[in-house]
């Protein structure tokens, strides 16, 4: 039987995160944005209280790309998902097992958030940065890691939300995780990321020796194939068995423009190179234009959904589609990922293959890399794409106190070579050792001190008004 719980308290916090270089993806640049904290106190039945954690940047104009709202207004979108979620799980007062918690308030998180004027992707990110946060405090509740939590189905998942399978489809899944002792990291290349010389794509100073890189498409097939035969060629100087992943985030408009680009792919001898490497297309058009148009012939390159993972439905509706796999944030939360990954091991056992990536919305140093990249060890990422310490100097704004934390506890995942601390990056990977900690994947917690607390938000039905 999984433990039960009951909630005390929730509350959140944000930090200024300011980054080192401008991230262009999709419409938006982003040089800073606040980053989210959670903390959560738990009684957990039998066991006492206990407190967990966890955090996450709030990204602009990704949960919600719509243009007639600012970044700012976006940002207050997921603020306002964070306190309808916070009203909801606190409703529930009797002892529950996590997975209860989480099941029992999404389907009204995002119905209450569509009155708000909240989309779904942005409306389940309250729920998922609490369920994070709740995780670790049942895991230091019982004395356990992650790895060995999950394993034994200490949240209580089962099917109710997924009656595509059986609660022991989820159970076997579960129990027969070998979690991986390293993760490659997929660089990013963002659309504002210098491509030549010094501080270019096949700069180590830039890319940590990375053996997978992620390449970021504008929409426009002309311009995206000049610049992924400029890219190719850099990287081709690496001298090594690179792999690359495309993401377009929702920018190509439809399939004809789509099929434009993959017919550069297919008979440009310039990207000859990138093509015989790409793993896959993530995210190519837009979430509503993707529930509308089955890939056809083009399902033979291995396409994924990213923001178009609104539901846990989205999934099956996608490989009815022509997709093949879907993407795994924690962000998006890490129930569902599990779910996911749950399917797509049980759909592969008929011959075809699906397959869960791991992608990174920016996740920075501390909880928010660290749960990420359990998460993805767990189910069997083998490569993740990591921007964080791309896009941002080591551990940012983050008291110098906290960092060394930090890294004191996880000396395989961070290191400080005299200009502060830095994610440690191993021959192109991340260690996971260190995660085997009590807690979810964290030997310590932010200074609480140091943090402000959540701006009020103000409702985008208000800002549109």
């Amino acid at each position: 039987m999984s433990p039960r719980l009951k909630l005390r308290d929730i509350a959140f916090f944000e930090r200024p995160v300011h980054f080192a270089r401008p991230f262009r993806f999709g419409a938006i640049t982003i040089n800073a944005t606040p980053q989210l904290f959670v903390r959560v106190e738990i009684e957990v039945e039998g066991k006492g209280t206990a407190v967990g954690a966890s955090a996450e940047l709030l990204v602009p104009k990704w949960f919600d790309k719509r243009p007639e709202l600012s970044p700012v207004q976006t940002i207050d979108g997921l603020r306002r998902s964070l306190e309808i979620a916070r009203g909801l799980y606190l409703a529930r007062t009797g002892f529950l097992t996590a997975f209860d918690l989480h099941a029992s308030c999404i389907g009204a998180q995002v119905a209450t958030c569509a009155t708000k004027n909240i989309p779904a992707l942005a409306a389940a990110y309250g729920p998922a940065e609490i369920d994070k946060a709740i995780l670790d405090a049942l895991l230091r509740g019982v004395a356990a890691s992650f790895f060995d939590g999950m394993a034994g189905n200490i949240a209580g998942i089962d099917a109710r939300l997924s009656p595509d399978l059986k609660d022991a489809d989820i159970t076997a899944f579960l129990s027969g995780r070998k979690p991986l002792p390293r993760v490659a990291i997929r660089h990013t290349v963002g659309l504002d990321d210098t491509v030549e010389g010094k501080g270019g794509v096949a700069d180590t100073r830039e890319n940590a020796g990375a053996n997978y890189f992620k390449l970021k498409l504008s929409g426009d097939p002309a311009s995206d194939a000049s610049r992924l035969a400029r890219i190719g060629k850099e990287l081709d100087t690496l001298g090594r068995q690179y792999k690359v992943t495309l993401d377009a985030n929702e920018q190509y408009a439809d399939l004809a423009a789509l099929q434009e680009l993959m017919d550069r792919l297919d008979r440009d001898s310039a990207l000859r190179t990138i093509a015989s490497r790409l793993l896959y297309v993530e995210q190519p058009m837009p979430r509503d234009i993707t529930r509308q148009s089955p890939l056809g012939s083009l399902a033979a390159r291995g396409f994924i959904i990213d923001e178009a993972d609104e539901s846990y439905d989205a999934f099956p509706a996608a490989r009815a589609l022509g997709y093949r796999g879907i993407s795994s944030k924690s962000c998006k939360g890490l129930y569902k990922s599990i779910v996911n990954a749950t399917r797509a091991a049980k759909w592969s056992a008929g011959g075809e293959k699906f397959f869960v990536t791991g992608e990174d919305l920016t996740c920075q140093a501390g909880l928010g890399v660290q749960q990420d990249l359990a998460l993805g060890a767990f189910i069997g990422v083998i490569h993740a794409e990591r921007n964080g310490h791309h896009y941002v100097d080591g551990f940012g704004d983050t008291p110098a106190g906290e960092a060394q934390a930090f890294a004191a506890a996880h000396p395989d995942l961070y290191t400080d070579a005299g200009q502060g601390v830095r994610l440690s990056i191993h021959d192109g990977d991340l260690l996971t050792g260190s995660l085997h900690t009590g807690g979810f994947a964290t030997s310590v917690h932010p200074d609480w001190s140091a943090l402000r607390p959540l701006e009020q938000p103000t409702s985008l039905q208000e800002q549109l008004t």
